[in-house]
């Protein structure tokens, strides 16, 4: 009953449990010939960003400029995991995030058009495709002849995907797809030959009889007629270069082109592709780009803070602007580690990932952030100037932290998915209690463990055999923080029970702990690695990880756990949240305000 088959370490975690089959050691998938091929495009794609693209006129242009988007089709990077056979340079997830970082480093705005086009766009068709629809269309998209946009927003349906509107019925002569609807917010809109496109179709359930309205995912070419483009976006950057449309609408008139094939994985299979989806485009790619962001700007910040002198001395010599540099190189280093280990654990065919992607994108996006405005802090108004171009990058990154699923939503997601998982353990729990004498042992395994989590003690869990021995006491915080989580998770769920999907004071905190838990891990695992190769940067790592472990063990995990009791404070702010809903803003006076 109690056997655990995931061997996802973020799923069992929620558990107070530690798996380390996809975490330590620290993942490399790639092989030497694997290898040998990245190290041959790193060079020709860095010498590209850093001599034909220009991200400034990218971005006065609002569009990448022709000849970037020309020689970016030379270099195939239209295609980079599409199979060689099909046009495509056929690229593992590990040699895709090491491009992807490159392309971050340099323009976010490059990256989200070329993003949008393969890590979603035509993603669909890579995966769940026919072997018709992909030697249709592949060629083309690969080479960049062709460019491939996602359509699910609607203006009433963001992160709600089931809420959708856009409809897809049959037509009078049952041959033919009538598809009635608007899309907004689609990256490459403007630019988009072939569209990923989600509608509501009616679909027969086969053992009732009834027909219901299902989400279906269809391949829409822009050569059907009937897709007319309302406007361009009028956002800044990145979606300017990327040409996000306001509005995408197939006209209600029968498309002779949207015939059944067109289907990508037959009706009512849309809800869990765009799920699938989504949690591809983070679980790699995503984290590598923007992890990048700080080698872009960097040297210009790294700079002033070693010359400019204030009160007599150099900036770099005042805690104050050591903490940030610090708190940056800890966020870059966390950050890499996620990406390089998920991007590994998909090259070794590990299938559960869904809560580490999420965890991946959220951290990543919040982190760049970060870095980027304590760039701007360090900097002073020098920072703030468009010369530096650390503003341009600001105004890049704020949208990863909506888009693919907002991190509201993802935390929700990941706090929830892990809690399922944990739920189902209680029951088994419960079943064993039926048949003491038949599952004694068991039985007494779990009892002896609550009691001694009850009383603080160690429940035995131990990772002493796979982290470097210079890292044990980071280790020992690690195994202390995830016998805390798991026992606060059980906690929630015999306080609320199936009420927990509604407790989003509570979920979001559970998310929280478990980003900071599987931050923990990824730098242990990776600065493990670095010691035992004796690696010139193994010193440096170490520090690191000691710093990020610390840091979560002391400040934001504990009271994190002691928050998700709920109370007073949670009490308050669902007060204070219904009187500035009320009120318009403000409730009260001010103090000059009669």
């Amino acid at each position: 009953v109690f056997k655990q088959e995931s061997k996802s370490f973020a799923m069992n975690m929620f558990m107070g449990k530690i798996k380390t089959d996809q975490v330590f050691p620290y993942p490399s998938a790639l092989t030497e010939e694997q290898e040998q091929f990245l190290r041959e495009m790193i060079g020709p794609v860095s010498k590209f960003f850093e001599e034909v693209n220009n991200p400034t006129e990218n971005d006065l242009l609002e569009k990448v400029e022709d000849r970037t988007m020309e020689g970016l089709k030379e270099m195939g990077a239209f295609g980079l995991q599409v199979p060689t056979e099909l046009g495509g340079l056929g690229l593992s997830n590990s040699q895709y995030a090491r491009l992807v970082e490159i392309v971050g480093m340099h323009d976010l705005g490059v990256g989200i058009t070329l993003g949008a086009h393969q890590s979603i766009g035509f993603k669909g068709i890579l995966l769940i495709g026919n072997q018709k629809q992909k030697e249709k269309y592949l060629p083309k998209l690969a080479s960049g002849e062709h460019i491939a946009a996602f359509c699910l927003t609607e203006p009433s349906s963001g992160s709600d995907a089931a809420s959708i509107k856009t409809t897809a019925v049959p037509s009078s002569c049952g041959k033919h797809y009538v598809l009635n609807g608007s899309k907004l917010w689609i990256s490459n809109g403007g630019l988009a030959e072939i569209f990923t496109v989600f509608a509501k179709t009616p679909v027969k359930d086969e053992a009732t009889g009834e027909v219901k309205d299902k989400i279906s995912a269809f391949i829409v070419e822009r050569a059907f007629g009937g897709v007319t483009q309302e406007a361009q976006s009028p956002f800044s950057e990145p979606w300017h270069a990327s040409r996000c449309c306001s509005g995408i609408l197939p006209h209600q008139t029968e498309t002779p082109g949207l015939c059944p094939r067109d289907r990508l994985q037959g009706f009512g299979g849309g809800v869990s592709s765009v799920m699938r989806l989504k949690l591809i485009r983070m679980r790699s790619g995503e984290p590598a780009c923007l992890q990048s962001r700080p080698d872009g700007f960097v040297s210009s910040e790294v700079d002033h803070a070693a010359n400019r002198t204030q009160f007599g001395d150099k900036i770099h010599t005042y805690g104050a602007i050591q903490e940030k540099l610090a708190q940056m190189a800890v966020l870059q280093y966390v950050t890499e580690s996620m990406a390089y280990m998920i991007s590994a654990n998909m090259d070794m065919g590990a299938s559960e990932f869904q809560i580490e992607a999420a965890i991946s994108k959220i951290f990543a996006s919040e982190a760049a952030w970060t870095v980027t405005d304590e760039c701007i802090q360090v900097m002073g108004g020098m920072g703030f100037m468009k010369d530096a171009g650390v503003e341009r990058v600001m105004r890049d990154l704020r949208i990863f932290r909506i888009f693919e699923g907002t991190n509201d939503i993802l935390r929700l997601f990941v706090a929830l998915t892990g809690i399922q998982n944990a739920g189902n353990q209680l029951k088994g729990l419960q079943k064993t209690l039926k048949n003491p004498i038949g599952n004694y042992r068991l039985l007494k395994e779990e009892i002896v463990k609550r009691m001694r989590r009850s009383v603080g003690l160690s429940t035995g869990l131990s990772l002493k055999e796979v982290v470097h021995p210079d890292l044990a006491e980071s280790g020992e915080l690690t195994v202390k923080v995830i016998e805390q989580f798991g026992g606060s998770v059980e906690k929630l769920l015999r306080k609320h029970g199936k009420k927990i999907i509604d407790k989003q004071f509570q979920l979001k905190r559970v998310a929280d702990s478990a980003i900071d838990l599987y931050a923990m891990i990824t730098v242990l695992s990776r600065a493990s690695r670095s010691l035992s190769q004796g690696s010139p940067s193994a010193q440096h790592e170490k520090m690191l990880c000691q710093t990020w472990c610390l840091e979560v063990r002391k400040t934001h995990f504990s009271s994190t756990c002691q928050r998700l009791r709920g109370g007073q404070r949670i009490t308050s702010r669902a007060h204070l949240s219904a009187s500035w809903l009320q009120g318009g803003g403000p409730s009260g006076p001010g103090p000059l305000r009669s």
